[in-house]
């Protein structure tokens, strides 16, 4: 039995796919209020044949905050893709983060020892690899410096790889991803996938940053092999391509065909941003559009490698704007 968590997000519910398309016996986690229309939405993207693959899933309610919970999930399972978290740059979600990424996957540590799980795939992010300087290119060797990478989620998720790496120490074998900025179909709402319903809506702002991309499928393809491999113990850096944030941008609205977002973003203007955005906060008590982790990441230029994973299953990355355009697709389909 194979038991994902972080099912009903983005790379969960495309791991969840390929893996009963592959005929595995699949169990996912949920919480009590999750979304599992959405999984059935993603689904439907690929395959006409969605509700019956849909209920090949074992479906049970439990909480990776809550040990006790897990208890019955953890029931005859031999392998655990991890993909549950909570991503945030707002700082007042600290303490949350904490929560869910360091303690939950403590939490799923403990159950895969204790379970005498085989192996588990964490999905991690290149938020927990060092950045460089003067642009040098990053990859695993890059050993994390937390004067650097001094922000919630960031520490959190380096917080949550220790964990991981705990497991290893007792026996269970281990393999961590490292995705980039991850483009795939579905959650519109949130996350990567709202820049498609932004932009599709006519956003107006772009900036220069530059950061590594990956399509959510490959992502997924590649867990998959890692975890049927006899590969154990190693990290790898998942980014198709390093791209500006206004290449994607634009080819996001030429593949809607959409007018281009005409306005660059400066430094000062996303300072400005954020410090408004946090007053608007508060006063209304929704969450910030922008935060001052947020308006500083989309200024910075990180290259990213990911020949690691090339050489060690031989894999081909689709590219970042084929990506985009099957990803406006299927927004529109």
């Amino acid at each position: 039995m194979i038991l994902v968590t972080g099912g009903t997000g983005l790379v969960g519910s495309h791991l969840l796919l390929q893996l009963v398309l592959k005929n595995n016996m699949v169990r996912a986690i949920h919480r009590k209020n999750s979304n599992l229309n959405a999984v059935k939405k993603v689904f439907s993207y690929y395959s006409s044949n969605f509700e019956t693959l849909f209920k090949k899933i074992e479906w049970v309610e439990a909480d990776i905050t809550d040990v006790f919970s897990l208890e019955k999930a953890f029931e005859n399972v031999s392998e655990v893709y991890h993909a549950a978290a909570l991503i945030s740059f707002n700082s007042k979600d600290n303490k949350a983060m904490r929560k869910v990424n360091i303690e939950g996957t403590s939490n799923i540590v403990n159950l895969c020892i204790a379970k005498k799980v085989k192996k588990i795939c964490y999905v991690s992010s290149i938020a927990t690899i060092e950045k460089s300087i003067n642009n040098k290119i990053i990859d695993e060797n890059c050993e994390w410096n937390v004067e650097l990478n001094n922000y919630g989620y960031a520490i959190t998720k380096h917080g949550a790889e220790m964990e991981v790496w705990r497991a290893s120490q007792e026996g269970v074998d281990v393999v961590i991803v490292n995705p980039g900025v991850i483009l795939g179909a579905g959650f519109w709402h949130n996350g990567s996938g709202e820049l498609f319903s932004k932009i599709y809506n006519g956003l107006k702002f772009y900036s220069e940053g530059i950061t590594g991309f990956v399509s959510t499928t490959d992502v997924v393809k590649i867990m998959i092999q890692l975890m049927q491999s006899d590969i154990k113990n190693e990290r790898y850096i998942l980014v198709s391509e390093n791209v500006s944030f206004k290449d994607v941008f634009f080819k996001i609205a030429d593949s809607f065909n959409k007018k281009r977002p005409t306005i660059k973003t400066t430094k000062f203007m996303t300072a400005i941003g954020w410090r408004l955005e946090k007053i608007r906060a508060i006063l209304t008590h929704k969450p910030p559009l922008l935060t001052k982790q947020s308006s500083k990441a989309i200024h910075n230029k990180h290259y990213y490698s990911s020949e690691k994973i090339k050489k060690a299953i031989d894999f081909q990355f689709e590219s970042v704007f084929a990506t985009v355009k099957a990803v406006c697709k299927l927004y529109e389909k």
